[in-house]
């Protein structure tokens, strides 16, 4: 497996920002399929950056037992979001980054190859992506994700002072627009192509369970089909190493066997 640090401008946000990279270096999808390599977008937590699974996790070697390239961005404290005063990280996310991503690497650019999956920021990051470009992704998942952001905003969290305002605006915008993960649930039932796998967990003692059993309500009430695990488990690695390696194995890789 091989590890990349890599530097770039990005043109949306401008300015150098950077990811981390692992590329298999032989994959028996690669050699027997397209040429290209099937894509983890793995997104990271409001207090960390692209390094974090890599510090925090096993994810070199169970995506090198699949065969499958992980991309992990840095977003900052952005909420994966266009922000209401800063930068608009949501478009870096889902055009940009997938752009320069498969004209530096051997990154497939099927649908079919296609995965994106967070913790916490991340998996509210992974599970907006899915729903709000359904055709662009295979397989979706939130681990213990900040799913509700309205409660987020309202209730107790960890952003500082000012940051939701300048990330999101005033609470009362956030409803019914594209930051809304429960609009952006609605508007998926108008949707008539095929729709990516979603998979949602968190752990029972997780300060943002109450959140994923709201969310897990309103996709039922939607008809939306959600892969769904929690059980015992906090907000932290212990929880979330050992289910990283579960998704990926849940993955719906084209070229296995």
């Amino acid at each position: 497996m091989a590890f990349i640090q890599c530097q770039f401008y990005s043109e949306i946000l401008s300015l150098s920002t950077g990811i981390n990279v692992f590329i298999p270096q032989y994959s028996a999808i690669q050699v027997s399929g397209t040429g290209k390599l099937p894509v983890l977008y793995l997104l990271h937590g409001l207090s960390a950056d692209h390094t974090d699974w890599v510090r925090h996790s096993f994810i070199e070697r169970y995506a090198e037992e699949k065969g499958i390239a992980v991309v992990m961005p840095s977003v900052g404290r952005s909420y994966y979001t266009d922000m209401k005063y800063g930068s608009a990280y949501f478009t870096f996310l889902s055009d940009e980054l997938p752009t320069i991503v498969r004209a530096l690497f051997p990154i497939s650019d099927r649908r079919e190859d296609t995965f994106v999956a967070g913790m916490s920021m991340g998996g509210y990051g992974a599970f907006k992506l899915g729903l709000t470009f359904p055709e662009r992704y295979a397989a979706v998942a939130s681990l213990s994700g900040g799913l509700d952001i309205i409660s987020r905003m309202s209730g107790p969290n960890n952003f500082q002072p000012n940051e939701l305002i300048a990330i999101f605006g005033d609470v009362s915008e956030i409803e019914g627009s594209p930051n809304d993960l429960f609009y952006l649930l609605a508007r998926l039932k108008g949707y008539n192509g095929i729709k990516p796998m979603f998979y949602q967990c968190c752990g029972t003692e997780d300060f943002l369970y109450t959140d994923n059993q709201t969310f897990r309500k309103h996709a039922l009430d939607s008809g939306l089909e959600v892969t769904y695990h929690d059980g015992q488990g906090e907000h932290n690695w212990e929880y979330w190493d050992p289910k990283i390696k579960d998704i990926i194995d849940w993955l719906p890789l084209s070229g296995e066997k």
